[in-house]
This record gives structure tokens, C-alpha cells and sequence, in this order.
């Protein structure tokens, strides 16, 4: 299957969607940290556990298939990168799920550290010529 490549606007409509599904992967992880915590060496074989572990997966393919990816094994901040392109480089539009809307990106090599606000005219080329 070929990447998405999303615009800055395209990824903003996901927004809802990817912010429930988020939701569900920071409260399945925290979850599944906590019980595999308390069970220590026996977590694997706890069927609870077992599942929580199957939904985080199903979550992570649910992302997967709108075209985007979950950056955040500690289950604290619910980043999510889409794939995109500024001034002609390809780049990663950076959503943290504490954020109100789509703000940064960051280029493929930079990660989180490296996030900088989208260049307004992303936003604004695409609703000149969605009207």
C-alpha cells in the first residue's frame, strides 16, 4: 500500500477520529502498564492483559489505515505524525494529544525535539482552494 501524503488541512479532518483513537491508546497503555506492574513475571500468562495488549495493537492498525502513525511508547503525551510535505521536503505533521489542532511538524530525521509551526500558508492555500 502507498503512503499518504497529508495536507496540513487533510490532517486536521482526521483530527477527531485520531483523537478518539488516541484517547483509547493512552488508556489501554497506562492500563496495561499498571497490570503487567502488579502481576510482575505472571503478566504474560493473564488473560486481561493478553487482551489489553490485542486492542493496543487493533488501535495502532486503526491509525495505521487512516495513514498515520503512533510515536509514543510511554503513553504520556499521544503523539502522531502524518505524513507530508513543506516547501517540497517530505516531513511529519506532529500532533500531541493535549494540543487543540495541528500546529508543527518536524522533518523525518528530527523527531519531536525538532517540531516547528506549520508556515501559515499551509492552512491557507488549501481553504483558497477548497472554495
Amino acid at each position: 500500500m502507498e503512503e499518504r501524503v497529508f495536507t496540513p488541512g487533510e490532517a486536521t479532518q482526521t483530527l477527531p477520529l485520531v483523537r478518539h483513537i488516541v484517547g483509547d491508546i493512552l488508556q489501554t497503555g497506562v492500563l496495561i502498564r499498571e497490570r503487567a506492574a502488579a502481576l510482575g513475571s505472571n503478566a504474560e500468562k493473564d488473560p486481561a492483559l493478553v487482551r489489553a495488549m490485542e486492542q493496543l495493537e487493533e488501535l495502532f492498525e486503526e491509525l495505521e489505515a487512516l495513514g498515520c502513525a503512533y510515536r509514543d511508547w510511554n503513553f504520556s503525551l499521544g503523539l502522531v505524525d502524518f505524513p507530508s510535505v513543506i516547501d517540497g521536503k517530505e516531513v511529519l505533521l506532529c500532533w500531541r494529544s493535549d494540543e487543540p489542532e495541528l500546529r508543527y511538524y518536524h522533518e523525518l530525521d528530527a523527531g519531536y525535539a525538532g517540531r516547528r509551526p506549520i508556515p501559515p500558508e499551509y492552512f491557507t492555500a488549501q481553504a483558497k482552494e477548497g472554495t
